[in-house]
């Protein structure tokens, strides 16, 4: 007997090994199990691979005195089950991957690397006979991570959880050295039956609806994707909770994913105020030995909430019964690179292969989801009411041709562009005089977007990529100014002089988050002292960047006080904040004038989403947008009409235009060290299409940034009007451009279904 190996190489096939079953032999490994880890030797290496078919020695297409044994079998127990090994099979298929690396993409890195999987997590609880008194009045630090490890009772936390929430390890240590707490290792039961930690709210009819529909497909064990299609702020996050409460007290696991890390922690905190449960939180941010625990526990069953960013909906699970995908337009969704799968795509079908409903929630819902519900592949559930009946905020256009951005007066005398209208700046002042929060969002950080030299028009750009540096800078520190690309992240000083003319008159053209910041602070410092009247948050990435940063930022805000906070695309994703009555967008107009088709429909979502913050608690909110061009037709339908009327008449010109969702694309990417390169193997690999491929060819041409990084890029792009089509011509066609001379030494790349072009 034989096994086919798949391996982490980028080949797309698998591999035959012998197995030593001679009882008197030295080597003897015991027949691996389909699924379970063996080491073998590959060339010169020693690698990690997955067991997926045994078979005869008849059937090997390699001669038997040829084939190498099996090093060791690592497992007693297959680590992937039929299910988990059919969704690498999919994923290969679908997305034209290699087998073994598909594998590669679903292991966690431990498991990857061989290692056992019964890894031991550390616990820590207080001491029985601690209290409040054993800590000295100055000790007001280890008192505050005290008392956040006191609200976990008698049995503690996890390591990974009490880090997740604030707490340093550092303190940790501290306190355990005063014999004030002590590290456990927890051993590993059943997990108790959920119970509700609070009572559910009082649902409206709409949700009640929704509601009942889902928890219908759930007790007859079928599959179903609902379109939870919901403005925001209209209780989306009852509807799942009150789902999860049947599927949970059903003793299924519920998976959650999220498009950002940082809405991870708050979610968290959402589901446990709820449920008494095992919640489980698996993002990018977390430790190899925290990630393979938490794998461990999906597989097992401990894991009873899962909530995680894109990368959980290829987890294995024990019991899975409902998996809810928050935010399911966000593009954060869809990898960019290696296995370049779409995590809402995945989650419908892991949801066909459990026989179980599967949420896709989202106040816009991006134009697949509404062709899929057109097709009748998905069941819309509208929520078109805030709960209570609240008003979404309405929105007004500020024509900034009428007005001019307001002007500031520095203290040398000179006047410059804050890049508010008078309107705006008098809107926050009356919101901030009433008590309430105003959010400005600009989706640009730093200081200023271009460095320009008015003299002789030189522009500071990167040497690596056809891209403008950004202007980084902090006028109370020269350290921390500098220049960077956002795209490859070089770095320069700012130069004094124009290193073209000698010319002193550099200006940093354009307002990014960071120079918007300090413009309010400008417009609304006290003239006597200079200091803010009110507190000015930015929120980016670059402020954000620290451990437990977004946690202070978001407990900040939730105080209440009248402040300003600006921020980029980060506070537009599902973020609760109840005294925000005013939402200002200065630059409304970027998104609506791109060259990408899929320009006007992410811009409209971005803006409703933002919208959405505004009005959320008791009080009445309100929108104000600045713009230049207040004719445009989509911008006056999404202002006047909503994001559905606005989606649907998109939906039309697609179908028009003949491009997706009535269309399906594959994109393939070429990069080198030479422009020429790039563009002569993707000719070679249109020479090499079938003669009937019947697809829509565009290209070759310059990606969107032809160089990044000092590397080349270029791109193809072919359209298909039936998907099995397409995937009928990538399958003859793909493995053989791979293969081409001329793509020797140069990374070739297929992305199906991609999102930007």
């Amino acid at each position: 007997m034989l096994v086919q190996v798949a391996l982490p190489v980028p080949l797309y096939r698998v591999f035959d090994y012998s197995v030593s079953t001679d009882s008197n032999a030295s080597s003897n490994v015991p027949l691996p199990q389909i699924g379970s880890r063996v080491e073998v030797s590959f060339g010169r290496q020693t690698l990690i691979g997955i067991v997926i078919a045994h078979i005869a020695e008849a059937d090997s297409s390699v001669p038997s005195g040829k084939l190498k044994p099996i090093n060791k079998c690592l497992d007693a127990e297959p680590i992937l089950d039929v299910s988990m090994l059919k969704l690498a099979y999919w994923l290969a298929r679908y997305y034209h991957y290699p087998l073994g690396d598909v594998l590669a993409v679903i292991l966690p890195s431990l498991v990857r690397q061989g290692k056992p999987l019964d890894l031991l997590i550390t616990h820590w609880r207080i001491l029985p006979h601690v209290s409040d008194d054993d800590f000295h009045a100055n000790a007001k630090k280890q008192k505050q991570q005290f008392d956040m490890l006191k609200l976990h009772g008698a049995r503690g936390a996890s390591e990974d959880v009490l880090l997740l929430e604030g707490m340093e390890r550092a303190f940790l240590r501290t306190l355990e050295e005063k014999g004030l707490i002590e590290r456990y290792i927890e051993p590993k039961q059943a997990p108790s039956p959920v119970t509700l930690a609070k009572m559910p709210l009082d649902l409206n009819e709409e949700q009640q609806q929704a509601v009942s529909a889902i928890i219908a497909t759930h007790q007859a064990q079928r599959y179903t994707g609902f379109l939870l299609n919901g403005i925001t702020g209209s209780g989306k996050t009852e509807v799942y909770l009150q789902v999860m409460q049947a599927v949970l007290e059903a003793g299924k696991q519920v998976l959650i994913l999220v498009p950002e890390i940082g809405l991870t922690p708050q979610t968290r905190a959402r589901f446990a105020s709820r449920f008494a449960a095992h919640i489980v939180l698996l993002h990018s941010g977390m430790n190899n030995t925290h990630r393979l625990q938490g794998w461990q526990d999906c597989r097992t069953g401990h894991a009873q909430i899962i909530i995680g960013t894109r990368s959980a909906v290829l987890y294995p699970f024990a019991n899975l019964g409902l998996i809810v995908v928050d935010e399911a337009h966000d593009g954060s969704y869809k990898q960019q690179d290696t296995l370049r799968y779409h995590a809402a795509d995945v989650a419908l079908y892991r949801g066909v292969q459990y026989n179980i409903p599967v949420i896709l929630g989202t106040a816009t819902p991006s134009l697949e989801h509404l062709k899929l519900v057109d097709d009748g592949k998905l069941v819309e559930c509208q929520l078109r009411t805030r709960p209570g009946n609240a008003k979404p905020a309405p929105m007004q256009l500020i024509d900034a041709r009428l007005q001019s951005t307001h002007q500031q007066t520095t203290d040398d005398g000179a006047r410059y562009d804050t890049g508010l209208t008078d309107a705006m700046i008098r809107a926050i002042r009356q919101t901030l005089e009433a008590g309430d929060q105003v959010l400005v969002f600009l989706n640009r950080r730093g200081y200023a977007p271009v460095l320009l030299c008015e003299a002789c028009g030189w522009q500071a750009d990167c040497p690596r990529c056809d891209a403008h540096l950004t202007v980084h800078y902090n006028s109370q520190s020269q350290h921390s100014s500098y220049l960077k690309c956002h795209h490859c992240d070089w770095q320069a000083y700012i130069p004094t002089v124009c290193p073209d003319c000698g010319s002193q008159n550099l200006d940093a053209k354009g307002i990014g988050t960071t120079r918007l910041s300090e413009n309010l602070h400008a417009i609304f410092a006290n003239p006597q002292t200079s200091k803010e009247l009110y507190p000015i948050i930015q929120i980016d990435r670059d402020t954000t960047r620290r451990k437990d940063s977004w946690e202070n930022i978001y407990q900040r805000i939730n105080q209440g006080n009248p402040a300003i906070l600006v921020g980029t695309q980060m506070v537009a994703k599902g973020h609760h904040f109840p005294n925000v009555t005013l939402v200002c967008l200065p630059n409304a107009d970027r998104g609506f004038l791109s060259a990408d088709f899929r320009s006007p429909e992410h811009t409209a979502q971005l803006m409703i989403q933002v919208a959405g913050r505004a009005g959320r608690g008791n009080k009445a909110g309100r929108v104000l947008i600045q713009t230049l061009q207040p004719d445009n037709d989509l911008l006056l339908k999404l202002v006047k009409d909503g994001y559905q009327s606005f989606a649907r008449e998109l939906l039309q010109e697609r179908k028009i235009m003949g491009l997706p969702p009535y269309t399906h694309a594959a994109l393939i990417r070429c990069e080198g060290k030479t422009l020429a390169a790039t563009m002569q193997v993707l000719k070679d690999a249109i020479a090499i299409l079938p003669s009937n491929h019947n697809l829509a060819v565009l290209g070759p041409i310059d990606a969107p940034m032809s160089k990044k990084n000092s590397r080349y890029h270029a791109q193809l792009l072919l359209l298909a009007k039936e998907r099995q089509q397409l995937h009928h011509v990538l399958s003859h066609w793909w493995q053989p451009v791979l293969a081409l001379p001329s793509a020797k030494y140069l990374k070739l790349t297929l992305d199906i279904d991609p999102i930007g072009w």
